[in-house]
C-alpha cells in the first residue's frame, strides 16, 4: 500500500470507510490515483464496480437519503468540485449499529472518498456555491427499486451542519435555510419520504 490511507468501521459502523488518497502536488499541479483496485484489495475491501455516475447540485440542495431495496449498491464517493456534508444511515436490521448515522463533510481540497456498503441510506447536501460529486457503484441503477429516508428524522437525529429549521412532522424542507439564507432545496420526490420507524430495511 502506500496510494491510499484507509480508515476503517469508522464511529464503529461496520463496513463504512473513509479513504485519502496521496496527493502528489508541485507547482504544475497535482496527481493522485482515485482508485486503485490492488490496494483496496490488500486493505480488506474487495467490491466489483460496475458504473460510475457524476452530479452537480447548488447551494442548499439536498439529495436524500437514497437506497435501492432489491438491488443494494456499495457506492465510493468524493467531491471534484466544492463542499458537501455526506451522511449514511445504517438500514440493516441485524445490525447493532442499526439506525446509526455518520457524516463526512467531502470537498475538492480535502479529496477524501467515502465508501458505502450495501444496507445503508445515502445522501448529501451542498454547502457551496454549487458542488459536483462523483461514485462508483457495484451494482446497476435499476428502475422502481429505488427506496428512500426522511433526511430529517427526529429518530435519527442527523446533525446538517450550517443548516437551521424547525421540524415539522415530514420530509419537507419549508422553514429550513443555510446559515447565509439559502433556502433548503429538495427534489419533490425526497419530501415524502418517511422516518426510520416506516421505511424499508435490509
Amino acid at each position: 500500500m502506500g496510494q491510499i490511507k484507509v480508515t476503517k468501521n469508522v464511529a464503529g459502523i461496520e463496513g463504512l470507510c473513509v479513504i485519502e488518497p496521496a496527493v502528489h502536488g508541485d507547482a504544475r499541479g497535482y496527481f493522485m490515483e482515485t482508485y486503485n483496485q490492488r490496494e483496496m484489495e490488500e486493505a480488506g475491501i474487495h467490491v466489483n464496480f460496475v458504473q460510475d455516475n457524476q452530479s452537480m447540485s447548488a447551494k442548499g440542495v439536498l439529495r436524500g437519503l437514497h437506497f435501492q431495496k432489491q438491488y443494494p449498491q456499495t457506492k465510493l464517493v468524493r467531491v471534484i468540485k466544492g463542499r458537501v456534508f455526506d451522511v449514511t444511515v445504517d438500514l440493516r436490521k441485524g445490525s447493532r449499529t442499526y439506525g446509526k448515522w455518520y457524516g463526512v463533510e467531502l470537498t475538492e481540497e480535502n479529496k477524501k472518498q467515502f465508501l458505502i456498503p450495501k444496507g445503508f441510506a445515502h445522501g448529501f447536501l451542498v454547502l457551496s456555491d454549487a458542488a459536483e460529486f462523483c461514485y462508483k457503484c457495484d451494482d446497476f441503477w435499476h428502475a422502481n427499486d429505488e427506496g428512500g429516508l426522511a433526511w430529517n428524522d427526529p429518530e435519527i437525529g442527523i446533525v446538517w451542519p450550517e443548516l437551521a429549521g424547525a421540524y415539522s412532522g415530514s420530509a419537507s424542507p419549508e422553514g429550513y435555510a443555510l446559515a447565509d439564507g439559502t433556502p433548503l432545496n429538495l427534489s419533490e420526490k425526497d419530501t415524502k419520504w418517511l422516518g426510520l420507524k416506516e421505511t424499508f430495511h435490509f
